[in-house]
Order: C-alpha cells, then structure tokens, then sequence
C-alpha cells in the first residue's frame, strides 16, 4: 500500500494564513477538516502551520511531517435517519515542527504579513496564569499565555506596531471566555515583564481575542478498523482520525463579525454560529455534553467500561447521568425548558452512536481541571440559587478522586504534580482530611468549600462509600 504524501496525492499551494497551536485529534477533525471545507469550495484561501503548544517534538508532528500535512478525518454517524460515512483527505495543514527544535521557522511564520489568525486547543489546563513563567520566544517551560505574549511582541517590533498586523485568535479549550481570559493574561504578563504601553495598546486595539464553543466527539485513531480504512482510502495514513458527523462551532465576542468577514466558514455549509456572545450557548452545551462526559468517566472506568457506548449500556450508568442531567443541570440553565430538554436529549442520544468507539480513557485526559470548569459551576450555581448541593455532581468528583487514589490501578493522564499530590496526601485511615487536603490545595483555581460549604464532608462520604462497597454498590445506593 501507498505512503501518503505529496508525491503521490497533490496539494494545492496556499498561504500560511493560520498558525495552530495544537496538533491533537481534535484540531485536526474540526478546524483543519473546516479549512479543507472551505478551501475546496473556493470560500478560502488558506493553510495552516501547526507546532505542539509545549513546543517539543512529539509522534504526532513526525507523522505530520512525514506525510506532508495529510491524513484523513472519517465521520460516522446517522443522517435524517439513515447511517452515512464519510472520508475526507486533508491537505490544509502546511507545515508542522517544534519550535524548539526549529525557531528559524517558528519565528518566520510569527513575522510573516500573512499571518492572520492563532487557533489553539491546549485544554482546560492550557489557558492558566503562572507568575513563574518566562516571557520567552521558544522556552517550552512557559505558560501558553506566556507563549503569545512573547509572539505577540515580536510581532509587534517587527512590524513596528503596525495596526494592521494584529492577529485574531480563535481558543477551542472549553473553558468559560476562553478568549477573553488569554487576553487578560496576555496583558498582565506585558505589564509585569514591563513590554510598554504601546504594546499593551496595540494587543488591546490591533488583535482579536473571539470566545468560541465547539462540539464534535472525534474518537481518534481507528485502531480496531484501521486496516479496513485503509484499503477504502487506498493509502497508509498513520494519522487517520475518527469523528462523528455533528459539528457547531460558535464563535462570539467583538471580534466575531471580523471573523465572519475573513474567515466565512458558514458559507461552506458547516454549521458555525457568529454570536455577540457564547454564553448561552455555552452554558448548554458545555454543562451537558462535556459535563456529562467528565462525570461519567470516572464512574465507568471503575465498573470496567472502555467506551462511551459502553457506559451508557450500563443501566446504572445510563440512569445516573439522565438523573444528573434532568436533576441538576437543566434547571440551573437559562431558557425554555420544553427547548432544553429537546436540546438535552439530542446531546445524550449521540452518545449512543454506534460508530464511534469513544475511549472513556482518551476522555479522561486532564480531568481535574475539566471537572472544574464542566462540572463545578453547576455545583456552584445550585447553592447560590437554591441553597443545597448537587449531590450527583459531589458524587462525580468523589468517583475522580478514587480513580486517582495511589492504589486505584487506573495512571491517570494529568498534571503530574497534581497526581503526585493527591496520591502522596491520600490517606485511607482519614478520608475527610484527604478529600479537605486536595480541595483546598493549588489544583484547583476555585475554593470549593469556601463557594459551597459541606462540599468536602458530601465528597468524602462519597468517597468512603465507594471505598468500602466498590463502584456499583455505591452507585445503586445513590440512584435510590
């Protein structure tokens, strides 16, 4: 079989309008399929280079480099009740290195003028201020908002604060104005590394910083179906990704009209959203789907589960998120209710898509912070509005917290000095004071207890629960 690459399957050459920072499974089965999109149908002109946020070399971006940018995204899903498929070869990434490793490169598409937009997917835990990180062109210890910062003003010197080079960008971490807040920390680390005011001026009046909100479930590389893929696509793609069907993207804030403007990807046919503002949006989707994902996966990973589709097999597990869902989180959204639980059970019916063979352990990735930002608002939320705790949320945590218990079996996918803590602290003698300990250290942003009293004594009852009855025990005394 075939090697992919340029040889052997063309690519049309396009300006590097976009740099992307993150070369992940779900960049690259939502924006990069988006451009493919639109510069297909002649809506765009435009390719993208991709470095890995932590600017190391990783298999990704070999693979990348090996096949000159292209792979394929496959969709599966149902369609006006039918099941349909579909593979599409992407050839919208141009390029692909670690800056580390090449800075030539990484500052030449930095000062390039048609360099116009910044996409970046870093996670829950990319978009964070750290005091201790360098303003620094090419450390890869620096915070991402350290990051662009510090591209940011090289731009700005090389262009010599020219207005019309300020870049757009476009943040797909699921964390709540998402743009907004890489501003802000943009802006505080300009003035405490004393870059000037006319730098700060030209970040707040040149550059764009859009809230977005994206849905797609990509499950990643096929491995159970690979070779099967193969042989329909006819080349020896490494990289293929797996998705399904349903995409949004909303993309909101000041900058949005300007987007819509220069980067029209609705005229494509895919279903992006220019809003003033995510919010509601958001507020829907992310405390819904990503919230019920991030509860969900603990509690499955312990009762054995691999897969999304698995979880929702399990009648417990299928009857806790509904309960969740229908309990605690649709009342505490803005809006027509009859709406929200149409919209609420469309979100959940995708979880039964058969086609998608969605990892609960590739989900699972970054989990303490995704349950902050997923979950924990609406634990906050419902004792600032009704005075009581969202005990089936407080359960979700307490099943995390044993999952990354030191003697769980499960290695988590996280903050490594997180994980060390929670496991050097967990002590099974004192649950109340392990639960106490990991909820007012440095993990989390927010103080739980401190927003929401009798948080800590719920979770470690949980916990202790689960403990000593194991996962399914404690899961059915909780449903009843």
């Amino acid at each position: 079989m075939e090697e992919l690459n340029k040889s052997i399957a063309p690519k049309t050459p396009r300006p590097v309008k976009i740099l992307q920072f993150g070369e992940g499974n779900f960049l690259r089965a939502f924006f990069d399929w988006m451009i493919e999109k639109a510069n297909r149908q002649g809506v765009t002109d435009a390719s993208i280079a991709v470095v890995s946020p932590r600017f190391k070399a990783n298999d990704t971006i070999s693979t990348l480099k090996d096949q000159d940018g292209m792979y394929h995204v496959c969709l599966e899903g149902i369609e006006n009740g039918e099941p349909k498929q579909t593979a599409t070869l992407v050839t919208s990434i141009a390029d692909a290195f670690s800056p580390v490793q090449d800075p030539n490169r990484y500052l030449g598409y930095i000062t390039s003028p048609e360099l116009r937009f910044v996409v970046s997917n870093t996670t829950e835990a990319g978009i964070r201020y750290d005091s201790a990180s360098p303003v620094s062109l090419y450390d890869a210890s620096s915070s991402f908002p350290a990051k662009i910062t510090a591209l940011l003003y090289e731009r700005f010197r090389h262009f010599e604060g020219d207005s019309s080079k300020g870049l757009i960008f476009l943040c797909c971490e699921l964390i709540e104005d998402n743009g907004s807040l890489l501003r802000e920390y943009v802006l505080r680390y300009a003035r405490e590394a004393k870059l000037g005011e006319e730098f700060e001026k030209w970040v707040e009046e040149s550059c764009c910083f859009c809230d977005t909100l994206v849905d797609r479930i990509v499950s990643g590389f096929p491995t159970d179906s690979i070779d099967k893929i193969k042989e329909e696509i006819g080349y020896n793609d490494k990289i293929v990704v797996k998705g399904e069907l349903y995409h949004i993207w909303a993309i909101g804030g000041e900058g949005a009209e300007i987007v819509k403007r220069e980067l029209p990807l609705d005229k494509a046919g895919l279903n992006v959203h220019f809003l003033p503002s995510v919010k509601e949006f958001r507020d829907k989707k992310v405390r819904i789907l990503n919230g019920s994902h991030t509860g969900m996966v603990p509690i499955a990973l312990q009762l054995g589960c691999e897969t999304v589709l698995d979880a929702f097999r399990n009648e417990k597990v299928n009857a806790f998120i509904n309960k969740m869902v229908e309990s605690e989180v649709l009342p505490l959204i803005e809006g027509d209710r009859e709406e929200l639980r149409q919209f609420a059970d469309g979100i959940l019916e995708r979880f039964y898509n058969p086609y998608i063979r969605h990892m609960l352990k590739s989900i699972a990735l970054n989990s303490l912070s995704k349950w902050e930002t997923r979950n924990f608002p609406t634990v906050r939320d419902m004792w600032e509005k009704e005075g009581r705790l969202a005990e089936l949320e407080l359960f979700t945590f307490a099943a995390l917290l044993t999952l990354y218990a030191p003697d769980s079996g499960f290695t988590p996918e996280d903050n490594a000095k997180h994980v060390e803590y929670i496991q050097n602290c967990w002590n099974n003698k004192d649950i109340r004071s392990t639960v106490s300990d990991i909820v007012s250290s440095e993990i989390f942003v927010e103080n739980f207890e401190a927003l929401v009293p009798g948080f800590s004594d719920k979770v470690a009852e949980y916990v202790a629960l689960i403990r000593e009855k194991g996962m399914d025990t404690a899961l059915g005394e909780v449903l009843s």
